[in-house]
């Protein structure tokens, strides 16, 4: 049988005339910098990449691990195996690892007692505590280790490539890492997949064991639309943030590392939104259903199949600074008969500048079957003669 090939056809490049002379879109965003080590900016619901440095860069995740130690709290909350009332037992283990004695951020759960499930889901979030993470894992999988390797199957499906978890705390460990490109996809999906919960995040204080603490939050305070979520600090990784904000029914996420300190910390993931929130504009690229391109089918009743989405797609660009836009579907084919109508068959790759700014998964736009045999053999020739182009 013939081998699969990787295709990538241009399918569109769209002509967008440049305002500014002698500005490019990568130059443009050069006129934006950060003192992170490590930013990313995107928009929540195009999955538009606004902008990028070092973002697969592998770094300790530092609490910004508790971010999925709630993706994995959620999925068990929507899919009915837990619930909020649910109570937890603490455990000398969590209560000296994580409690007040152990020097770090801890929601100060007595020894021995039970508390409830929503009440640790705010320990976590609000007030980042390592008691309340080592809680739950032991409540839900026995052990922080076997608890890590649900966070793990966890990252795996959502797609976090360069992602490592060993525990629920983000604790110091040598083989536990992240990039930023992940944590920020694992925010988007928490914020999409669980509205209902994702509201935590945006709490500004929490009361427990008659000891109140703030959100550690910066961005909660500033008054700029922010409503999340999870800040982060080890020596090996400086200080770290996901945020997300909503202004005018646009979200942006933003995800920093490696910074020198709490204030800078807080300016720099401000000046990111700000910046993402005016600099950009919205351009619709294709409607619902529309038909974006073709893809080839080997020996099918036709050569080809129409590739559309499923919703509208849209992208941000640079406002005042338009460049060329190019997009190309990508594909391992040809593809072979039948092909369902629905079928993920291909990946939309957007491209700003030099920039891959959004990657979208392709439909066939209707169902391809078997050709006779003229058809076959046509292909065959094809294929013989000039390989399939």
């Amino acid at each position: 049988m013939m081998g699969k090939k990787l295709y990538s056809i241009i399918a569109i490049i769209l002509a967008i005339f440049v305002f500014v002379p002698g500005y490019s879109v990568s130059a443009l965003a050069q006129l934006y910098s950060t003192k992170a080590k490590q930013a990313l900016l995107l928009d929540s619901d195009t999955g538009t990449i606004l902008f990028a440095k070092n973002i697969d860069q592998k770094i300790p995740p530092a609490s910004l691990a508790k971010l999925m130690t709630m993706e994995v709290v959620f999925s068990a909350l929507k899919s009915g195996g837990l619930s909020l009332t649910d109570t937890f037992f603490v455990s000398e283990n969590a209560w000296r690892k994580g409690g007040t004695s152990s020097g770090g951020s801890t929601m100060f759960a007595k020894l021995n007692s039970e508390i409830p499930l929503e009440d640790l889901i705010r320990g976590v979030i609000v007030q980042s505590g390592n008691d309340a993470c080592i809680v739950i894992a032991e409540g839900m999988a026995g052990s922080e280790d076997a608890f890590a390797g649900l966070m793990n199957e966890h990252a795996r499906a959502l797609g976090m490539k360069d992602t490592i978890f060993r525990n629920s705390t983000g604790l110091p460990d040598p083989d536990q890492h992240v990039s930023i490109r992940d944590l920020a996809k694992l925010a988007r999906h928490i914020i999409s997949t669980y509205p209902d919960y994702y509201r935590y995040y945006g709490e500004t204080e929490f009361l427990w064991n008659k000891i109140k603490q703030r959100n550690r939050n910066p961005l909660l305070a500033m008054n700029i639309g922010a409503d999340g979520m999870k800040t982060g600090y080890t020596e090996a990784s400086g200080y770290a943030i996901v945020g997300s904000a909503n202004r005018n029914g646009q979200r942006l996420i933003t995800v920093l590392s490696g910074m020198t300190s709490k204030r800078q910390r807080a300016e720099e993931a401000r000046k990111i939104l700000d910046w993402g929130f005016r600099a950009f504009e919205k351009i619709d690229l294709f409607a619902d259903g529309e038909i974006i391109g073709q893809a080839s089918v080997y020996g099918g009743e036709t050569s080809g199949v129409g590739v559309s989405s499923k919703g509208p797609l849209a992208i941000y660009l640079p406002i005042g600074n338009r460049d060329k836009l190019k997009a190309r579907i990508s594909y391992e084919g040809p593809l072979m008969p039948p092909v369902e109508k629905g079928q993920k068959i291909a990946t939309l790759k957007v491209w700003i500048g030099d920039t891959l700014s959004q990657e979208t998964p392709l439909y066939a736009s209707e169902t391809v079957e078997k050709g006779g045999l003229q058809r076959q053999a046509t292909d065959a020739i094809k294929e013989l003669l000039f390989g399939w182009l």
